[in-house]
């Protein structure tokens, strides 16, 4: 098999990129190790950035987005019992956020894939990539019980974190930075309306509380717990009731609770890869970079590598200048490292740190009403959660 792109994971990274070399005129292959049941109810983030939207909207993948997303016009904070709107628009000249499942982003672009876009192999594993310095890279891969390989002039690593195409990277050339958090996110779906009209960021002594929602009859909460927790050890009304102690205020404001449908412990991790490219293996979402999921970042960086693959590819196509994927590396890891900046930011603010440190707790509390008081401040935030500019 012979393709001018080949690209590795059929998540919503590799899934838009397919989708814009599509459009381009660019024929690539995307191999996907799961099924496509798997594929499409993989519970992930969604918050989408301005930018992350306005992709999907370029991409003509905007459909159910445009219907079903719920746009925010900003955030609320909460601490020592009071709340604090972030108002995105009048801070950030017009940009907002939106709220729409990851799940249904990948299911829109599976459904145009396979419509009208090139060859999607789902229960395709990726074995190995030989020869990324070369001008003709393979992968080996086993699909429908026999190994095959597909010769590409690219290849695009969007296989994650545990995939196979960062370690191709020679350990001469690869660097990697990385921290863990001394806590985990026990999150939860629930079969009823949200509590809120945007989300709630909660700072307490007794830990961070996040309010989030997947539609106006779903809502998606998440608690700060200790690293190991079981999520079998909180039954359902212990975490309703800390949920609520976490979210009190001193208003009139109750939380609403119903069925939980799913519950799960996220470890809270930062981590950056680089550079993002070596020979004609480039890598793009996960299988570059990890932020904790406190300021949204995720998702949002994927789609923005993959807008800057998607420009680099077409340059080539149309002008044969290799320039905007020499740059692709740098490019993408200026962005990413603000991101990582932010999300770590985000975390050490709202999080209650597991020594009790009363000092750090202190110094929270001051970051919090600074925010709270300052344009400036909140102008700032709001500039990094819709979304800082695709190019430096």
């Amino acid at each position: 098999m012979r393709t001018t792109v080949g690209i590795i994971g059929g998540g919503p990274a590799g899934l838009l990129l397919a989708r814009l070399l599509h459009r381009t005129g660019i024929d690539c292959v995307l191999l996907e190790a799961r099924d496509r049941e798997y594929v499409e109810h993989r519970q992930r983030a969604g918050m989408l950035e301005q930018g992350t939207v306005d992709a999907l909207h370029e991409a003509d993948a905007a459909e159910r987005l445009h219907a079903e997303g719920l746009v925010h016009q900003g955030i609320e904070l909460r601490f020592d019992r009071e709340r604090h709107h972030i108002d995105f628009p009048t801070l950030t000249g017009g940009r907002t956020v939106t709220i729409y499942a990851q799940t249904e982003i990948v299911k829109d672009l599976v459904a145009l894939q396979l419509a009208e876009g090139p060859p999607l192999l789902f229960e395709a594993e990726a074995l190995v990539i030989e020869k990324p310095e070369s001008a003709s890279p393979l992968v080996r891969f086993v699909h429908e019980g026999r190994e095959q390989t597909l010769t590409c002039d690219w290849v695009v690593g969007c296989d994650g974190f545990h995939g196979i195409s960062r370690d191709t990277f020679p350990d001469a050339v690869s660097r990697s930075y990385a921290h863990d958090y001394p806590y985990s996110w026990l999150g939860i779906l629930a079969d009823v309306a949200p509590s809120c009209e945007e989300l709630i960021y909660a700072r307490g002594e007794a830990g961070f509380a996040l309010h989030s929602m997947r539609s106006p009859h779903v809502s998606r909460l998440y608690l700060q717990v200790p690293n190991g927790t079981d999520a079998d050890d909180w039954p359902d009304d212990r975490i309703w009731d800390e949920l609520a102690a976490r979210f009190a205020i001193d208003a009139d404001w109750t939380l609403r609770r119903g069925p939980i449908t799913a519950k799960s412990v996220t470890p809270m991790r930062s981590y950056v890869h680089e550079p993002m490219r070596h020979g004609r293996l480039l890598l793009a979402g996960d299988a570059a970079h990890i932020v904790p999921p406190t300021g949204a970042k995720g998702l949002n960086l994927a789609v923005s590598d993959v807008r800057v693959l998607g420009r680099a590819f077409a340059a080539l196509h149309r002008t044969g200048s290799e320039e905007l994927l020499d740059a692709y590396s740098q490019m993408c890891l200026a962005r990413v490292w603000q991101a990582t900046r932010f999300s770590y930011d985000m975390t050490k603010m709202l999080h209650a740190q597991p020594d009790g440190d009363a000092f750090e707790s202190r110094l929270q509390l001051a970051r919090l009403r600074r925010i709270a008081a300052s344009r400036h401040a909140a102008a700032e935030l709001a500039a990094n959660y819709t979304g800082l500019p695709l190019m430096p």
